[in-house]
């Protein structure tokens, strides 16, 4: 007997759910958009779960979309829609042209009364996505064009708020998210200025990469932009944090004495030693560079830390 729409609706969402989860424990949170644009197979068909129109309803749904998508900005450009988390914690994002009948918005209105789950992608650079699931419709707006969604990752929240009420369960999810989609955009942001490469030994590999704050987030100036970053890899991030590692205004990397002065194996050596008096790795446009005034001030508290 084939299965019901609604069981298939169902089954479709958790196979993608579970896709999704399969390829972050391979990828990372933020995921290739080829990998979200070649799907899964479910019973001999192709699941896509990303398209180039925001509001994407696979065909092997019936009425229903399956993800929405914001797309990520262009450098130096406005982003193409107004879609933004608020601090209550609920998604505002844009219907599909002006028609509120438009077949994409009838089916998240359609997804809105019927307490569908669907996958949001969240542009951080081109070409890679942060995927949150499960979210909700849980309003629409004609007059202003908008949805309104909930990011309820219940993954996040079950065994860190299991005795709270869904208002604070909510409000803590969207805090948490938040701060990934900012970690995952600076980091996404400085890894691709710097070509996917430590600054220091120009170690290519992006999963031991990470991005470096010149100055700290909890400085006044110490913001997730690429020219407050560094791309570096595990070690020289952990002996920049440190005041092992310094970078002098000039770009020239300096090791703390001490640790010149240490006698050690050969990761001391090649790794931290011998990278004192090199030049830093930086991105070929200006704009891109670290702002010599923040090396400035972290190099001041390198020296007096040493």
């Amino acid at each position: 007997m084939p299965a019901l729409p609604a069981d298939l609706d169902q089954r479709v969402r958790l196979a993608a759910f579970r896709f999704l989860e399969a390829q972050t424990q391979v990828h990372g949170d933020v995921l290739p958009h080829s990998v979200l644009a070649e799907g899964f197979v479910f019973e001999g068909r192709r699941v896509p779960l990303i398209a180039p129109k925001g509001i994407f309803r696979p065909a092997v749904l019936p009425d229903m979309p399956i993800s929405i998508t914001t797309v990520p900005p262009k450098q130096g450009e406005p982003p193409p829609y107004d879609d933004r988390l608020r601090p209550d914690g609920l998604l505002s994002y844009r219907y599909r042209g002006t028609d509120p009948d438009h077949p994409d918005n009838a089916g998240l209105r359609l997804a809105l009364h019927r307490r569908a789950p669907l996958v949001y992608h969240y542009g951080i650079v081109p070409g890679r996505y942060l995927s949150i699931w499960p979210v909700y419709i849980v309003g629409d707006d004609p007059a202003r064009l908008t949805f309104t969604v909930a990011v309820d990752d219940a993954r996040l929240a079950a065994d860190t708020l299991p005795e709270w009420g869904d208002e604070v369960r909510r409000s803590y999810v969207a805090r948490v998210t938040l701060q990934r989609l900012h970690q995952h955009s600076f980091r996404e942001r400085v890894l691709r200025a710097y070509r996917e490469q430590c600054a220091v030994c120009r170690l290519r590999h992006a999963e031991l990469l990470e991005a470096a704050h010149i100055l700290p987030d909890r400085h006044p100036l110490g913001e997730p932009t690429v020219r407050n970053g560094l791309a570096l890899c595990k070690l020289h991030h952990a002996a920049f944090d440190r005041h092992i590692l310094g970078i002098r205004p000039d770009l020239v990397i300096q090791i703390r004495r001490d640790i010149l002065e240490e006698v050690d194996g050969p990761m001391l050596r090649h790794g931290l030693q011998q990278m004192h008096g090199s030049r830093l790795h930086v991105p070929r446009q200006e704009e891109l560079r670290p702002r010599r005034e923040f090396l400035e001030e972290r190099y001041a508290l390198f020296r007096k830390a040493g």
